[in-house]
């Protein structure tokens, strides 16, 4: 098969040894799906030593960012996509209003309390620890380009770069 740009390059089998002469070989799937695993569960470890989980660190993100605050509906519809099941966001809600890190105002809008302000910002410094380490030896400029060359391929396949051909 020809491919798009005129090139043809071999799909190997997923290789974890491959040296850097054969990654362009390599799928993409088993790699983003290497990265997804090893970032996320370094991660969300060091969330669990602090008794914190990520999706409570996206809905405190959730609630304290934007110009107005959200209602519950609104944070639930807007991180769901990111979340293991339908009703997480839902029960990460009510887990974040039960430590009184969140409270509902008179119009039903999430707000944030002291203390779910203050573990928001203890745990954006966790996160961004966790990124120093994950980024260790990575440029800005590699990291943008890694990230623009999968924006791509995500384009690619959900129809921004459709090539009117079958998978």
């Amino acid at each position: 098969m020809k491919s798009l740009n005129g090139t043809t390059t071999d799909q190997a089998p997923a290789d974890p040894a491959a040296t850097d002469d054969m990654l362009a070989t390599q799928p993409v799937g088993y790699w983003s799906g290497r990265a997804l695993a090893a970032v996320t569960g370094h991660l969300r470890d060091a969330m669990a030593r602090v008794d914190v989980t990520q999706p409570q660190y996206w809905v405190l993100n959730r609630v304290n960012g934007g110009t107005a605050a959200p209602s519950r509906e609104e944070v639930i519809a807007q991180l769901a996509p990111l979340a293991d099941g339908q009703n997480e966001i839902s029960r990460v809600v009510d887990q974040l209003l039960h430590r009184e890190w969140l409270w509902m105002d008179a119009g039903q809008r999430l707000r944030l309390t002291g203390a779910g302000e203050t573990a928001r910002a203890r745990l954006r410094e966790l996160v961004t620890e966790v990124r120093a380490l994950v980024h260790q030896g990575i440029s800005d400029q590699e990291y943008a380009a890694a990230l623009k060359v999968l924006r791509k391929m995500v384009a690619n396949v959900e129809g921004g770069g459709n090539s009117g051909m079958p998978l």
